[in-house]
């Protein structure tokens, strides 16, 4: 009798994805290469990678990415669930201001943010507490 393949649980399968983004980064002024991962409440993976522009104002994070290109593909009802970031730095940072308020936009109500790099140091935290009394659409609100 043989054993069924295993199946990755949706974090090392959100781990790997991560990881590997970060092969397709554009960094050649930083030479720091982020690569991210964010699953959606409909179960749904997407990637993005960080991509410089010699402008600096056109470079664009890891985060942002896999963000656009989930609402570019299922509009804009989507829910983050996970957000996984991955660097090699140690430890592994956290997303800038700018993406978190991205991620807010289409955050679940529960959204879990963790942070690992490629030797296996992983830290964790929930969207809330890297964004505290963050800005939303209830702010503008008439």
């Amino acid at each position: 009798m043989s054993e069924s393949p295993k199946i990755p649980s949706p974090a090392a399968l959100l781990k790997e994805q991560a990881i590997a983004a970060m092969n397709h980064s554009y960094s050649p002024y930083s030479k720091k290469s982020v690569g991210a991962a964010i699953h959606l409440s409909n179960g749904k993976i997407f990637t993005g990678c960080n991509i410089e522009n010699s402008s600096f104002g056109g470079t664009v994070c890891a985060e942002r990415v896999a963000v656009w290109k989930a609402v570019s593909e299922l509009g804009g009802d989507i829910q983050i669930t996970d957000v996984y970031v991955a660097t090699e730095a140690s430890p592994p940072w956290s997303p800038c201001g700018l993406c978190r308020q991205v991620i807010n936009e289409f955050v679940a109500k529960e959204c879990k943010v963790v942070l690992i790099n490629k030797t296996g140091e992983e830290l964790s935290f929930t969207h809330q507490e890297l964004l505290p009394q963050a800005f939303d659409r209830s702010a503008l609100e008439i």
